[in-house]
Order: structure tokens, then sequence, then C-alpha cells
């Protein structure tokens, strides 16, 4: 393992005022979101939503980096060249989703283990070869009645730590994404409680697996009041939530936490990682980021639609987004960025 090519990697991935452009959304998630406007569910329709982000001009200035998916990093613009060298030439560092999805969990009822470590050191080796540096893996923890359990818990973040011991091996940086959801009507202060506890267990467990957490990026919820709950805190709550949650459990030697949207609006998703790089300035350890996909995606996918005539309009929402996104990692986004104003 070569901690100092991780390292790098790593640090290229955190770069001043820029994050993570999540468009690894595997070809169901993808159609899925096709359906919703119209838009054929082919292969040819997803190579050409994709064409549109990754070929988005300046796009460089804000993203760092960009999860991709197996179908995706395989993919070409209509010149022949591959998505990887188009992301590359922008100054982007091309990812890849390795995980085989959240499958139920045997013995756990109403729980979910992701599973994909068969044959993953000789898929990354493949990556690896395609150009990617870093990697991601997503487990799912799920808040409810009697759940999450620390059976569950367990064998999700030790997965994690096997994926993120084989990425290094392999001389790729490792993105770890303990998701605690947002579905359900929990408080915030029960995320808090939830995601402490997964945090916690999550870098025992990376400890215990022989990973150097200063060669690993974090992707983690945000610590949120669950969507249905009837009370939701403030922005400001919210932010200081979350950094008081990080600041007991993450080690000051990750370099970098890249939170993951997971179903917020992107004003919302904007706005409180702004504010906890406004608050918190000076007090982290760690740089706070973004690796967005629907809170940066969404409102592009809609102008496009599938129409060759919407693509420089759904260009234009895509990177005012990441531009806001920008603006929230330096701790500088305003009314006037969101707007447009300024």
């Amino acid at each position: 393992m070569d901690i100092q090519k991780l390292r790098a990697t790593a640090a290229e991935m955190m770069v001043e005022g820029k994050g993570l452009l999540a468009m690894d959304e595997s070809t169901p998630s993808c159609n899925k979101r096709f359906a919703e406007y119209g838009i054929p569910e082919t292969e040819a329709a997803r190579r050409d939503w994709r064409d549109l982000i990754i070929t988005t001009p300046g796009l460089g200035s804000y993203v760092s980096g960009a999860i991709l998916y197996d179908e995706t990093i395989r993919q070409k613009k209509l010149d022949g060249t591959p998505f990887v060298d188009a992301l590359r030439a922008e100054g982007i560092i091309p990812g890849i989703k390795v995980d085989a999805g959240a499958k139920d969990m045997a013995g756990f009822p109403g729980e979910k283990l992701t599973e994909g470590l068969d044959g993953l050191a000789a898929r990354l080796q493949e990556y690896a070869g395609m150009g990617a540096r870093f990697a991601k893996w997503r487990a799912v923890i799920r808040i409810g009645e009697g759940i999450p359990t620390q059976g569950c818990i367990d064998a999700n973040t030790h997965m994690l730590a096997r994926y993120a011991a084989v990425c290094q091996e392999a001389g790729i940086v490792p993105m770890v994404e303990p998701e605690v959801l947002m579905d359900g009507d929990h408080t915030i202060e029960r995320c808090a409680e939830v995601t402490e506890n997964v945090l916690r267990t999550l870098f025992g467990q990376l400890a215990l697996q022989n990973v150097d957490v200063s060669g690993i990026i974090l992707k983690p919820n945000m610590v949120l009041a669950g969507k249905d709950c009837p009370v939701q805190p403030g922005i400001e709550e919210t932010a200081d939530a979350t950094v008081n949650c990080f600041l007991k459990v993450v080690p000051p030697q990750v370099p970098g936490i890249a939170f993951l949207s997971g179903g917020q609006s992107g004003e919302l998703a904007a706005a409180r990682l702004n504010a906890m790089n406004v608050r918190f300035k000076g007090k982290m350890p760690w740089t706070l980021t973004f690796s967005y996909s629907r809170a940066i995606q969404y409102p592009a996918l809609g102008i496009w639609s599938g129409k060759a005539e919407n693509v420089a309009a759904a260009q234009k929402a895509l990177l005012h987004r990441a531009h806001c996104n920008s603006a929230a990692r330096r701790g500088e986004y305003n009314d006037s960025i969101e707007q447009g104003t300024e």
C-alpha cells in the first residue's frame, strides 16, 4: 500500500472550493428517474445524459471528482472520447461505485446489508487500469421501531472496512459511505444518536482491518430529523448537530468529509453545508464538502427531459447548482448566489 499516493489523491479530491459529483446511479435507479420525465429508458439515453453532465463547460471549476457506475466508466462521447478522458481533461478525478447494492439482511427484518466483496480486488484492478483513482461503497442504515440493531450496524461497518482495506491495497482511495436514511418520523436527536453509534463502530472496524484513515474519504449523512418528523429543526441547529456529532467520533487524520444529499432539496443541501463551514470555521480538523447526486442533477434532468435542444439550458442549471455548492464549501453561499444575481 502506497499511503502517500492515497493521501495525495484524497487531497486533490478535497481541494479548496470544490466537491464531488455523484453520477453513479445504477441502471434501474437511472431508469426510474428517466421515467418521471418520459425519457426513454435505454443505454443510449443514459449515455446522452451522462455526456451532458461531463461536457458541461466549466464543471471542473466546482467539481474535483465524479463517481461513475460500471456502465458509465465504459461509455464514450459521440466523438469517441472515453468519458474518463473527458473528465480528466476538465481536471476532474474519475471514481467508481463498486458495491453490489443493499440486500435484505438474513435474520434482521427491515434491515439491509450491502454486498459486493466477491471479486472486488480484480474489479478494482480493472477500474484502476481504466483511470479510476477512488471508489465508493454505500451502506444503508434505517431508523425505525427497534432498528437499527447493533447486529446490522456491525455487519455493515465490517463490510465497509473490508472494502476500504481492499481499495487501499489496490492504490485506490476508498470513499466510505454509511448512510443513516432520512426516511421516517424520527427526531434530530435520534438521528444524532444513531449516526454517532454508526460512525464510532465504523472507525473501530476500520482500525481492526488495518485501514489507514488518512487515506480515505468519509461520505456520511447529515444529522437530520426524519422527513416525516413534525418538528424540522432550522439550518443552524442542523449544522450544529451534525458537526458536533462528527467532532466526537471522526478522527482528525481523516482528510475530508463529503456529505451525501440523501433526498434533500438542492437549496437545503447547500444551505446546511454552508452553515457548517461558517459556524465551525477553524474548528474542524477535516475538510467539509459535498458529494451530491440529486441535489445537483435534478433541476438539469427535468430541463433536459431527453431532448437535444434542451442540452445547453440543462447544463446551465447543472453548473449553477455546482456553483452554489462550491460556495457552500467555502462558507460563502447566500441568496444572491442561489438566485444567480451575484
